[in-house]
């Protein structure tokens, strides 16, 4: 996902600009944190206090400019309007949230005013397309046959979650005035891997593998997760 989300940048963006990012639900800060290292300017809004600590702990370890470069606000997604400024962002990350909210509208049409025009939505969300692939390959078949009439699922941590699908979310982008740019899929074959498999030795050939399919039908309409990119019209 981060060289999907790198990809869209420079694509967008002149080179070497310093962007203004803000990373809503950013859990310990893993993209906040790479963004700020690569020169980004960078605010992270999270409301669970043990990830806020670990995203502080992470920070506290990086050199000076990279700790200027960011800062951590506890505080809901779904309130990002009390917090900043409408347009105050060039590129808005939400990954890994909309699966947690029961209802998603409000949540996107905050992350929609944040955006500058022309500015980047980052959305990460598990696909209610594919939900019956992991249990089916994994043999678990009547899990699987259920999965096909629901967007509602059980993640790996046991938490009861809920699923997106592309056409649905695709107009919802275009109401909010940040139309879908383009997706991949995330996960495509490595998600029916056990927990607590170690990494192979060829991971770079199975990340190269991952991203080639990410970005190539029909592969990746059957990921685990989509990664959607909205732009501000």
């Amino acid at each position: 996902m981060a060289r999907q989300l790198d990809e869209q940048i420079a694509g967008r963006f002149p080179v070497g600009k310093r962007l203004r990012v803000l990373d809503v639900g950013m859990g310990r800060g893993t993209q906040a944190l790479r963004l700020a290292r690569a020169g980004h300017q960078v605010t992270g809004l999270e409301r669970d206090v043990a990830m806020i600590a670990a995203a502080r702990d992470a920070l506290a370890g990086q050199p000076e400019g990279i700790r200027e470069r960011m800062r951590i606000i506890e505080g809901d997604g779904r309130d990002t309007g009390v917090h900043f400024l409408p347009g105050s962002f060039d590129v808005v990350l939400c990954h890994g949230v909309l699966m947690y909210v029961e209802e998603p509208d409000p949540l996107l049409a905050g992350l929609a005013r944040m955006l500058a025009p022309g500015g980047l939505l980052s959305l990460l969300v598990r696909n209610g397309d594919a939900l019956a692939m992991r249990p089916a390959l994994c043999g678990e078949w009547a899990g699987a046959l259920a999965a096909f009439d629901t967007t509602a699922c059980r993640d790996r941590l046991g938490a009861d979650v809920r699923a997106d699908r592309l056409a649905t979310l695709t107009a919802k982008l275009a109401g909010i005035g940040a139309p879908l740019n383009t997706w991949y899929g995330v996960r495509v074959f490595t998600d029916a891997a056990p927990d607590g498999a170690p990494v192979p030795d060829d991971l770079e050939a199975l990340l190269a593998a991952e991203v080639r399919a990410g970005r190539t039908d029909p592969y990746r309409g059957v990921a685990a997760l989509l990664h959607l990119c909205g732009v501000r019209g």
